[in-house]
């Protein structure tokens, strides 16, 4: 039996500025890299010139199949100059360690944290 995995995201606005919130599920596929890709360039597209910040929630993220991780750095290089703020959400060493590795990836602030009030203080500021 398959274990359930996505990607789901959702934007909405925040004082002018766009927040996109991404929750990874499961051990996460190249199709759910591929569904919501979409969403996210429409959604980055329409903000144009608005401050973007991110919160990923990765609480329920058990990794990537090979496509999807290379999925998942070309997103971040792609999209390198987009974001404003990162807020990651997670509970493990290793998501912590993954939170700084992609740092260097992105132009934008970004941290770990463990509690989403935390995160999304620190979003909103």
């Amino acid at each position: 039996m398959e274990r359930f995995h996505s990607i789901s995201v959702d934007t909405e606005r925040l004082n002018g500025d766009l927040l996109m919130s991404f929750k990874a599920l499961g051990k996460v596929s190249h199709a759910d890299y591929m569904a919501i890709k979409a969403v996210i360039d429409s959604a980055l597209r329409a903000a144009v010139g608005q401050k973007i910040r991110v919160l990923v929630d990765v609480t329920e993220f058990e990794g990537w199949d090979l496509h999807a991780a290379w999925d998942d750095v070309a997103l971040a290089l792609r999209h390198s100059h987009d974001f404003y703020k990162i807020a990651v959400l997670g509970n493990s060493r290793w998501q912590k360690l993954a939170a700084k590795v992609g740092n260097w990836f992105v132009e934008g602030e970004s941290r770990y944290f463990e509690e989403k009030t935390q995160a999304l203080s620190w979003l909103t500021k």
